[in-house]
């Protein structure tokens, strides 16, 4: 190899190890072992400009082994992006730009925080369907387009394709033929634990042919101009390609090949050592000028003019393109998929009845209607939970600009991916069944950490679904859901407040999920789509004084409000409110939290699911802590203590409780305090 290219790689592998041994913790195995494979893809492949990070038309590159982060932010300094030796120095420091794993947003080149190990091969498989969705898009209104062009490259550790969320991502990735997908493959045969034969046999290369890849092999990993030969060729495959690269962990340590050498600082000695083998000298958390000017120069050579054509051909399609063009390029660089539901503009009869998920069904097709850049799917049940777009056709390697993604029984991989495809710009949405909302949680926690705004469809919502039994039958996920940091809930409890619900997701790009319920839903008297954004709001008033507070969220709301009516004729007085969702009503002011739950009134909540959640506003609870049966709905209910007779007691012993105790009685208070969420 050139000695200047030697020295730089070199560099960028003491670089690395330095941060590690600064910071008193870190991978340094994987630094040293995988360092000329990222440098061969940053230097001599990825389409780039560090001065302009959010380019458009700019390779993704994606570290799915996120400990390997030292690593990156090394060669993303190198690079050029705006990191300096002092973030480097601050490496795993409190608001740093360089944190212990790659964070989105806190890192200038980083496209996706990665950690998990599998969900960056996932999320990966998620950036190259948008890519392929986008181009064609650009190829319909303009032929030959150059303006979508891009490769995803994601780089994975054995770890990474040990986990079921990567084989379940490629096999998908493999059925689309995403032909700018390039897996490289860091494959060292050591896990933490030890040899990667103590847990793992299987041919990867046979693997991966088998769903639908093609397939290369890198004897000599630490040979860059090898590396370099094999991403040219992927990029002529018509599918994805995964690179195997054998590389030697710890490469240069005196625990080379073994696992000792992946999750620790090295020592002092084995550190000098290293410097000596590799014909470093400078000192620690240094670098010559001449290897950061080589990658650099190796970047600026490949890509200055073509980021310059690429500026040409934008301001032409803007100038010259047609109206469709237009609209494209708009939502690029906006972000705005220029389309929202308002609530204000439907009209729904009064006696209006049908299942919540074909009320949904409707505000999916609606907006799909209204843009392109809209699409989803499920987790192969579509026609369960009656998320299809009717007008659109499936995604496929024939049809990539499909808008109805088959992710297979693959929740995990669907939500990882989700979050790729979310970090173009598109508004994506998948669907299960609640209970199996579990299968997710891992990439749907990502989706709520990098705050992207991918929307969750959680149908079949309660244990009255019956005779499926409590495999089926949720009890403590809407409580594990709405645990999650930046998730935003909603649990509407007719059709008012479904249109209500889509009105939030479409005005503000943050996490969403939404419980619908399988039974028919009676629109109510007073749910409204606008309050919705509040989190809560009086759905029946009191009459003249308060005897408790009923609060109850989507099917069961139907039932809380029959109690009160029941409750009322007996001389009870009691208010309604309806709690679409748990985490709007959270954000809302202190006044307008207290108007809708009075702090001294008696405030019991009633809902088919865990009670966990509710002990925020009260201790006074009505739900479901134990699993279901299978048994016809009624029979379940009533085992569960869920029925109609069975709520009613329990609400009327907590009344007379609180009358024996302390009773209390309030007047009602109007509602004035508008929403602070919406933008």
């Amino acid at each position: 190899m050139n000695p200047d290219l030697i020295h730089s790689l070199n560099s960028l592998r003491i670089l690395s190890i330095d941060m590690i041994n600064q910071a008193g913790s870190g991978h340094p195995g994987i630094a040293l072992g995988a360092a000329p494979i990222i440098y061969s893809v940053y230097a001599n492949h990825l389409k780039v400009n560090p001065m302009d990070p959010e380019w458009i038309n700019r390779d993704r590159f994606v570290m799915s082994p996120g400990h390997g982060s030292a690593l990156l932010y090394a060669t993303l300094f190198m690079a050029g992006y705006d990191i300096s030796i002092d973030d480097l120095v601050n490496f795993r420091r409190l608001d740093s730009k360089t944190p212990g794993h790659p964070e989105l947003g806190k890192t200038p080149g980083v496209e996706v925080s990665t950690g998990s190990l599998g969900q960056g091969v996932a999320n990966a498989v998620g950036m190259a369907i948008a890519e392929k969705y986008l181009r064609t898009l650009a190829e319909d209104v303009m032929p030959k387009q150059k303006l979508i062009d891009y490769y995803t490259y994601v780089l994975a550790s054995d770890g990474d394709l040990m986990e079921g969320v990567a084989e379940e991502a490629a096999a998908i990735a493999g059925n689309l033929a995403l032909d700018h997908l390039i897996i490289l493959y860091d494959s060292n045969d050591v896990t933490l634990d030890g040899k990667l034969s103590l847990s793992s046999s299987e041919d990867i290369i046979k693997k991966y042919l088998a769903m639908g890849f093609e397939v290369d092999f890198v004897k000599e990993g630490n040979d860059v101009a090898e590396i370099d030969k094999a991403i040219e060729r992927a990029k002529y495959n018509k599918k994805p390609t995964l690179i195997e690269i054998k590389t030697t962990i710890g490469r240069g340590s005196i625990n080379e090949g073994k696992n000792l050498v992946h999750g620790k600082p090295l020592t002092n000695d084995d550190i000098q050592s290293i410097r000596k083998k590799y014909k470093i000298t400078t000192g620690p958390m240094e670098i010559t000028e001449n290897a950061v000017k080589y990658m650099r120069y190796s970047i600026a050579k490949r890509i200055n003019s073509e980021y310059t054509e690429w500026q040409k051909i934008l301001k032409d399609a803007k100038n010259n393109g047609t109206e469709g063009l237009k609209k494209l390029i708009q939502f690029l660089e906006t972000k705005n998929i220029g389309a929202e539901i308002n609530s204000e503009n439907f009209r729904i009869q009064n006696d209006y009845n049908e299942e919540l998920r074909e009320s949904n069904s409707k505000m999916l097709n609606i907006l799909s209607e209204r843009t392109k850049f809209f699409l989803g799917g499920s987790a192969d049940v579509s026609s369960s939970s009656h998320t299809k777009l009717f007008k659109e056709i499936e995604m496929s390697k024939r049809y990539p600009a499909g808008r109805n993604i088959y992710f297979g029984v693959r929740e995990h991989a669907m939500a990882a991916i989700l979050n790729g495809i979310s970090l173009s710009g598109l508004k994506v949405f998948g669907s299960c069944f609640l209970t199996f909302s579990d299968y997710l949680i891992p990439a749907m926690r990502m989706t709520c950490l990098m705050n992207l705004p991918v929307t969750y469809v959680f149908t079949h919502d309660s244990a009255s679904i019956g005779s499926d039994g409590p495999s089926h039958q949720p009890v403590e996920q809407m409580a594990n859901i709405r645990n999650i940091p930046n998730m935003i809930d909603f649990r509407p409890c007719d059709i008012n407040e479904v249109i209500g619900s889509w009105e939030f997701i479409t005005h503000n790009s943050v996490p969403t999920s939404l419980f619908l319920s399988k039974d028919e839903a009676h629109i109510l008297a007073g749910t409204n789509g606008k309050k919705v954004a509040f989190g809560a709001y009086i759905l029946r008033s009191e009459k003249i004084k308060l005897d408790a507070v009923l609060v109850s969220t989507g099917i069961d709301i139907t039932t809380t409000y029959l109690i009160s009516e029941e409750l009322r004729a007996k001389g009870i007085d009691t208010r309604v409110v309806s709690m679409p969702s748990m985490n709007l009503f959270k954000l809302q002011s202190k006044e307008y939290q207290d108007q809708i739950l009075p702090p001294n009134a008696l405030i019991i909540s009633i809902e088919s699911g865990s009670t966990m959640c509710w002990n925020y506003f009260t201790k006074n609870t009505i739900g479901i802590n134990s699993f279901g049966v299978s048994a016809p709905k009624e029979d379940v209910l009533t085992r569960l203590n869920f029925d109609y007779e069975s709520i009613l007691r329990k609400v009327e012993e907590y009344i007379n409780n609180n009358r024996n105790n302390q009773g209390t009685n309030i007047v009602n208070n109007e509602i004035v305090q508008k929403s602070e969420i919406l933008e």
